[in-house]
């Protein structure tokens, strides 16, 4: 099946996919690897594909929302992508949190419609692929950057997540909330393919002012550096 919305072709995107949410991040990315070149820009969801360490690497673009990035999943399947790692940002869930702080995802409690959709109402937890994530908490480790481990929420109402929400969900434990894991999970599972996802903290989940961009960028930075460094560790 060719894809619709990734205007590629086969060879054109690498085994492993960074996936960000912002057309900036991948830009950003891009920036970054050796040799980078864009392969789709087709709907804004702008695709670049080079190196970092000797190790062919893609970004890719999903927008935002569940249904955006399960459309982009199901497309680098088709163009042979073997591992998805979500680079984004989140809202903190616990109190000894902070903005800035890295949050790398076991599961994704799945909270949207889209996770519903593809499971017709059954049972299923979205989980991260165990190598991708020891690969990426290896990768937090050798940064020397302060990051936690654990269970997040995938929302699709990002207003709707207010004080009362985050503190049910801190109850449970949940990390944080963010508005795509579960489905990249959840697609990676069903197409033979291994994913991860790790966030920055911009904000407290329920309170919508989020850190300024200057504020924040170090982090999305060194969060960027780590996804790059866990792709090299994962041997392409």
């Amino acid at each position: 099946m060719k894809p619709i919305h990734v205007r590629a072709e086969p060879g054109d995107v690498a085994p492993i996919v960074l996936l960000v949410g912002d057309p900036g991040r991948a830009l950003r990315t891009a920036e970054l690897l050796n040799r980078a070149r864009r392969y789709n820009e087709f709907r804004g969801l702008i695709g670049y594909t080079g190196t970092w360490r000797g190790t062919r690497v893609s970004v890719q673009t999903t927008g935002m929302g569940c249904p955006s990035a399960a459309i982009v999943c199901e497309e680098m399947a088709m163009l042979g992508a073997r591992t998805l790692i979500r680079l984004g940002t989140c809202g903190a869930v616990q109190r000894d949190m902070h903005a800035t702080d890295l949050v790398i995802a076991t599961a994704a409690c799945p909270l949207d419609g889209t996770t519903r959709a593809y499971l017709g109402g059954d049972a299923f937890a979205p989980a991260a692929t165990f190598r991708v994530t020891r690969a990426l908490v290896d990768a937090a480790a050798a940064a020397g950057v302060r990051h936690h481990v654990g269970v997040i929420a995938t929302e699709d109402a990002l207003y709707a997540v207010r004080d009362a929400w985050a503190e049910r969900w801190q109850a449970r434990g949940v990390l944080a909330q963010e508005m795509e894991a579960s489905a990249i999970f959840t697609v990676a599972a069903l197409r033979g393919m291994e994913a991860g996802c790790i966030l920055v903290a911009s904000n407290h989940a329920g309170r919508h002012e989020r850190l300024p961009d200057a504020e924040l960028q170090p982090a999305i930075d060194a969060m960027i550096r780590i996804g790059l460094d866990a792709a090299v560790a994962l041997g392409g």
